[in-house]
């Protein structure tokens, strides 16, 4: 029988913080009332690593984050401590930036299509002559050997009999019968089973499948048995030996077949508990067909977030955009629709033309024109991918709005369109790989960073359009999520948001005072701006969010923004006299704009604090696996990584538990301020409770909440567990709080299990149940 977790916290395996230090944090763990560990990627990664999802070697934990005794330890120490683990696993691709750390890539480069692993990689060899191509040179082929900056050794290695070429900080090994070419360097280069590139071929040239626009990470095919078996062995024996006792999948739209791949994981593992890290479209639902308990949690994540948001503001922040825009001299706002096609297109005509032109040569005849004609349809597909034969409304919707976006293409889409419905084709099952990837570089990576209204709607899984949920509509999205995906994980914070669960909560507010922090806007541009108004905004609203922050970390996150927006400057072409601007921002903030911020921020903070605890008790408590973020147990204000990646003090995180434990032990409850021990409260006495009486959780249905502040609150009935969460607290404040609203409440008593207060039977005011917390969580005595 499957196990399945209560709940889980995500720890962050580094060399920093490694298996056998997660082994002395796993008490702690257990003491915060978590059921699982929830471990990030562990096999071999690309040396200095710090996320390990450019996995180099299946075959063996990496040495840097303790390696397989470390693992051993850790199982123990967890298992000991009651815990579950999970772990992550990452079967689309391969870090390939050290060509030497990975010994697949490497034996690939020394022998071509007749090494035994060449059948791993995602390689067109059709393309370059049976060579695979690197786009490692900082100029041309030619004029990179005219510099003298490749450098043969024929000394023969272990690894490399032949000798080594290397060109700076890369080395790869020379081809069998090759070190004798050494003084003829453009005739050595011929002969060998890679072609050096310029590194912006990248863009149009490239011929194997890559994660996303990352050369440094090689797609592989997992849909082939044998390596489905050579790139799993290890995973499935942590599952067998009990090291293990459920996976998550990273990004399986990049595979050929996720369904299937899943059911090869499942028969291999027996049927462990597994996840999947998949971002849905509004409407969109999960295969049901797949064997997988649930997604990652970004669905949960933005229905939470956009039930504590105030429409009407969003609206008026919208104004404020248009605004901006005329200010700085920008075009009027593209709709969300529109701005995410223009933001699909240009990454499918830029940094992804490869694998367009990949789906091109795949074509079983030509057809004129279907370059131009693939990108304007991957750019009107409407979700990451299909699942062919299902899925097939989605491409035909597509075909239609690319042939009435384009009506010059209609010939050659009339043409494509049987063939990418053909599963027996290849274009048809590389179609859906590309459109995951320009969905996630078009829309996540893009558009998040051009959308700036407002920073809560542009997370992960997210789609802006949506402002705001009402409570019948959050309430009938939790319904639809016990009902069908009961084990699905949820979560608010993780490594790859672009804002903590507390920035956000922050950010939030300004919904309900558009004008006040239009006014405040306007203060901090005049004293810094980029001269793009949208970007101020985003930058101020980071600055705002994550305050108190350094201008570093605001510098490293703005100069990120600005290159991921792609309007004004580029990671591949940055603009300095433009992030000169970005640069202005980050310094001023801790600088002559201190003062604006700091008194901004103190305004807003405590109705932050109010979002951030009802955010976090509403998902602890709602249906699905409750995921914790590493160190998001107290405040955590972090923006998009590296940031949200830094360590956490487990050792004082432990110590503030004990101490807060001791303290309620003894009737002194903490205040919500700066300490973060009132989010550490709410969040141990909720998984606690859901982990210790899982039993009380049998159901979900809205709770009556009646009087005029009604609008006000998010009240659940889990059965023998009731959640009040408090919403639009500026709102609730500017009415003078919660007058005679009531609580609907059965004739029994219960107990808020968050201040240790006996409830009377009946209705409760919540002007009484909420004067010490914006939350409440009462166990019924029933």
């Amino acid at each position: 029988m499957t196990r399945r977790p209560l709940s889980t916290y995500r720890l962050q395996i580094t060399s920093r913080l490694t298996l056998d230090e997660a082994a002395r944090v796993a008490p702690y763990l257990a003491a915060l009332g978590a059921d699982w560990a929830y471990l990030s990627p562990l096999l071999a990664a690309t040396p200095g690593s710090d996320h390990g999802y450019d996995v180099v070697d299946h075959s063996r934990v990496d040495p840097s984050r303790g390696g397989a005794e470390g693992l051993e330890r850790f199982a123990a120490a967890a298992h000991g401590a009651g815990l579950g683990i999970l772990i992550d696993t990452v079967p689309n691709h391969m870090g390939i930036g050290v060509p030497r750390a990975n010994p697949w890539w490497w034996d690939v480069l020394r022998l071509g299509r007749s090494s035994s692993h060449a059948v791993a990689f995602d390689i067109d060899w059709r393309r370059a002559d049976d060579r695979v191509r690197l786009p490692i040179l900082g100029a041309a082929p030619a004029d990179v050997v005219a510099s003298g900056d490749l450098v043969v050794d024929t000394t023969p290695q272990t690894d490399a009999p032949d000798g080594t070429l290397s060109y700076f900080e890369h080395v790869l090994p020379l081809a069998p019968g090759t070190a004798a070419l050494a003084d003829d360097l453009p005739a050595l280069l011929a002969a060998q089973h890679y072609e050096l590139r310029f590194w912006e071929d990248q863009n149009t040239e490239l011929n194997y499948r890559r994660f996303f626009a990352v050369p440094e990470l090689a797609g592989i095919r997992v849909e082939l048995p044998d390596v489905f078996a050579a790139s799993h062995r290890e995973i499935v024996r942590w599952i067998t030996d009990g090291l293990a006792d459920g996976l998550r999948v990273d990004h399986p739209d990049g595979l050929s077949d996720p369904g299937g791949y899943l059911e090869n994981l499942a028969d291999a593992t027996g049927g462990a508990y597994v996840l999947v890290e998949k971002i849905l479209e509004p409407g969109e639902a999960l295969p049901d067909w797949w064997r997988t308990d649930g997604t990652t949690g970004y669905d949960a994540l933005g229905e939470i977030d956009r039930v504590l948001i105030d429409p009407a503001g969003v609206a008026a922040l919208d104004a404020l955009d248009s605004r901006l825009r005329a200010d700085t001299g920008l075009p009027e706002a593209e709709s969300w629709h529109e701005l995410t096609h223009t933001t699909k297109r240009m990454i499918a005509e830029t940094i992804l033309q490869s694998e367009v032109r990949r789906l091109v040569r795949s074509l079983p005849f030509g057809i004129v024109d279907a370059d131009d004609a693939l990108t304007e349809i991957v750019a009107c597909f409407p979700l990451y991918r299909p699942y062919l034969p299902a899925g097939r409304e989605h491409l035909d919707r597509a075909l239609a709005e690319a042939s009435r976006r384009r009506p010059d293409l209609a010939g050659p889409i009339a043409e494509l369109a049987p063939l990418l419905a053909d599963t027996a084709l290849e274009i048809a099952d590389r179609f859906p790989q590309l459109s995951g990837a320009v969905m996630a570089k078009g829309v996540e990576d893009t558009a998040f960073y051009r959308y700036t209204r407002l920073g809560t709607l542009t997370e992960v899984g997210g789609d802006p359009s949506i402002a705001a949920l009402t409570p019948v509509e959050f309430h009938a999205a939790q319904q639809d999520r016990l009902a069908a995906w009961p084990h699905s994980m949820t979560t608010l914070s993780t490594h790859d948001t672009k804002r903590s669960e507390d920035v956000r909560a922050r950010l939030s507010v300004l919904a309900e005072m558009p004008q006040r922090w239009a006014d405040v806007l306007a203060d901090l541009r005049a004293i810094a701006s980029t001269g793009h108004g949208p970007l101020d905004s985003l930058l101020w609203q980071a600055a705002v969010g994550a305050w108190p922050i350094t201008s570093e970390r605001l510098r490293d996150y703005g100069l990120k923004a600005a290159r991921e927006a792609a309007e004004s400057t580029t990671w591949q072409h940055p603009d300095e006299d433009f992030e000169r601007g970005v640069i202005a921002i980050a310094d001023a903030a801790n600088g002559a704009a201190r003062e604006t911020l700091e008194g901004f921020v103190a305004e807003i903070t405590g109705f932050g604090r109010s979002n951030s605890l009802s955010a976090k008790l509403l998902q602890l408590t709602g249906p699905g696996v409750p995921d914790v973020y590493q160190g998001s147990e107290l405040w955590d204000l972090s923006l998009v990584d590296p940031d949200n990646r830094r360590p956490v003090d487990f050792a004082a995180h432990a110590q503030l538990l004990g101490a807060l434990d001791t303290d309620v032990a003894h009737g002194l409850l903490p205040a919500v301020d700066g300490t973060g021990l009132a989010k550490m409260l709410v969040t141990s006495r909720a998984l606690r409770l859901r982990r210790d009486h899982s039993e009380l959780f049998t159901r979900y249905r809205p709770a009556e909440v009646v009087g005029d502040a009604s609008a006000h609150a998010v009240a659940v009935d889990r059965g023998r567990v009731t959640v009040v969460a408090t919403r639009l607290p500026v709102g609730l404040a500017a009415r003078g709080g919660w007058g005679d609203t009531l609580l609907m409440r059965p004739d029994s008593a219960a107990t808020d299990v968050l201040t240790g207060r006996r409830i009377n039977p009946g209705p409760v005011r919540l002007a009484e149940l909420l004067d010490t917390y914006p939350v409440a969580l009462l166990m019924e005595a029933r």
